[in-house]
């Protein structure tokens, strides 16, 4: 007999969204994913100078604000014939570099690591197993008995939880979920690295700040390049942060990432993170890290569309949002250069609409946006011979180096990769490949400081026209478009990261790319749905 299952919120994510799984012989049958917060920046923005959006429209999120802010400068410089020069270029990717390493080092630390890491197992590991562990897995060494001496104080105050105190954890006693399989060597070691992310990370918000003026919202994007000019002073100061990060991510996060890989990578089928949770199979990368040429296919992450493992090219127009089960009275099925936000709640039914994410399609597809969906298009396209690949000269770790490496480790296949447990590899193998962009980035705007030619800055030619910007934030896929007239917003849209992924059915009664991922999902206990967590945090919406 089917029961319901519901998680409403789901924790660990910016903003507020619900689950609802119908579950049969441990496995999911039917799912729906509703965003239950409407934020409705779009309309703010109408009639506002086009400059404003790069302001407003970074605070439709917290995590990913620089990345709104760079889709809202360069739709504005495609409407009013901007094109940024080359300093502009360097400064914005460095940015955007800071922002990714910041958003992946957290998430998977701190938001999602929480989904297979026991850190009350790790009170039963042997102290000097742990750092023979740790050693054998090439990952950077803690005081593992300080760590452990911690946590048996924190397990001892019994404040697992404000609600429910120490019977409310999933991890101990007659409460452990049979999903916490890891050694307890291991979850003292990412426990351990737990800690030391929360340093890290904000080392990563300080790269922000120096750039940005602040973090979390930036200052400096503004359409037609950067306000912030970079001396070599600040350049050491950001070259210095940058390669402490780098250290970590590559003696800490990756080294993890293949440590519990491999530990889940042997489960039985129905209980492996590498046979479920991989959802609809197309991808959209919007690109994001501009080469030289500003061509969107350039980027160091393309852009293009795969189906499956099949690539294709990708543009604007071949979105469309349909809102049939969504709450708006806007027209459905169209492209967001014609589509307007209108909303009407009425109420919450599966049957009817249920969600204020509308159903967003790319090429009539229900299609994933995300760190999966950009190393897939970057593996393709270097396989097929994008330039890219020539990046492996100058000493970077490139998406096809780093995926066929992780597939080589952990011994599966390459389909794999769709997958749960792809997903969550795929974001941190992005971060040692942006920290490596990172230091390329420094090195270039230091050459063009010393050459005396670098130009940050480019005013606009006119003050009417219509354009978009497509790039991509940590958790996916971001376009914003605009239209100006004399000088004001008259049409604004917003296609946001997570929009793609939890989107609900669309017109046709295709589900979202969440929803599909949950489909056939095991779940050893309704009470405890750690299987269904686990695949919403992988998405980071």
């Amino acid at each position: 007999m089917a029961e319901n299952v519901i998680i409403d919120p789901v924790t660990r994510i910016e903003g507020h969204l619900r689950v609802e799984c119908e579950v049969e012989d441990n496995k999911v049958t039917n799912a729906w994913v509703s965003g239950a917060l409407y934020r409705g920046m779009e309309t703010v923005l109408l009639d506002r100078s086009p400059e404003d959006a790069f302001y407003v429209s970074q605070r439709i999120c917290g995590v990913c604000p620089i990345s709104h802010s760079h889709a809202s400068s360069q739709a504005t410089e495609n409407a009013l014939g901007i094109t940024i020069p080359q300093g502009g270029r360097l400064v914005r990717n460095l940015l955007e570099c800071a922002q990714f390493l910041h958003s992946h080092i957290l998430w998977f630390y701190h938001l999602t690591a929480l989904d297979y890491v026991n850190p009350v197992n790790a009170l039963s590991a042997d102290i000097a197993d742990t750092y023979a562990l740790a050693q054998a897995a090439g990952t950077r060494v803690a005081d593992f008995g300080a760590v452990a001496a911690r946590l048996a104080a924190f397990v001892e105050n019994g404040q697992f939880s404000i609600f429910s105190g120490h019977t409310g954890w999933w991890g101990v006693g007659d409460r452990k979920h049979p999903g916490y399989v890891l050694p307890p060597e291991l979850d003292l070691i990412a426990t351990a690295h737990y800690l030391e992310a929360l340093e890290i990370q904000a080392v990563a918000n300080e790269i922000v700040a120096i750039i940005a003026g602040k973090f979390s919202h930036p200052m400096t994007s503004v359409p037609g390049g950067t306000a912030f000019v970079p001396t070599v002073e600040k350049l050491d100061d950001i070259l210095f942060r940058f390669v402490r990060v780098k250290e970590f991510i590559d003696t800490a996060l990756i080294p993890d990432t293949l440590a519990v890989g491999a530990a889940l990578a042997g489960l039985p089928a129905e209980a492996n993170p590498l046979k479920y949770g991989g959802g609809v199979g197309n991808f959209i990368s919007w690109g994001v890290f501009e080469d030289a040429s500003l061509v969107p296919e350039d980027r160091h992450l393309p852009r293009g569309f795969a189906r499956g493992l099949s690539l294709e090219g990708v543009s604007p127009d071949d979105v469309t949002e349909d809102v049939l089960h969504s709450w708006y009275s806007s027209a459905t099925g169209k492209n967001p250069k014609e589509g307007e936000t209108k909303v009407k709640f009425t109420k919450y039914d599966t049957a009817d609409k249920y969600s204020y994410g509308k159903a967003v399609r790319c090429k009539g597809e229900s299609t994933e946006s995300g760190p999966l969906a950009r190393m897939v298009v970057a593996y393709l396209a270097e396989k097929s011979g994008h330039a890219i690949g020539k990046l492996a000269d100058e000493g970077i770790r490139t998406p096809a180096t780093l995926i066929d490496f992780t597939l080589d480790t952990l011994d599966i296949p390459v389909t794999d990769l769709l997958s749960l447990l792809g997903r969550v590899a795929a974001r941190n193998l992005e971060a040692a490949y942006v920290a490596d962009l990172a230091l390329k980035y420094v090195g270039e705007l230091v050459e063009a400081l010393k050459g005396g030619d670098a130009k940050f800055w480019q005013a606009a030619e006119k003050d009417s026209g219509d354009g978009v910007g497509a790039w991509e934030a940590p958790r996916g896929s971001v376009a914003h478009w605009i239209g100006v007239k004399n000088g004001k917003i008259d049409h604004y849209q917003v296609v946001a990261p997570t929009t793609w992924d939890i989107a609900p059915r669309d017109d046709e009664g295709t589900l979202g790319p969440m929803e599909q991922a949950l489909m056939g999902a095991p779940v050893a206990d309704a009470e405890r749905p750690l299987e269904l967590l686990r695949i919403a945090h992988s998405f980071d919406p």
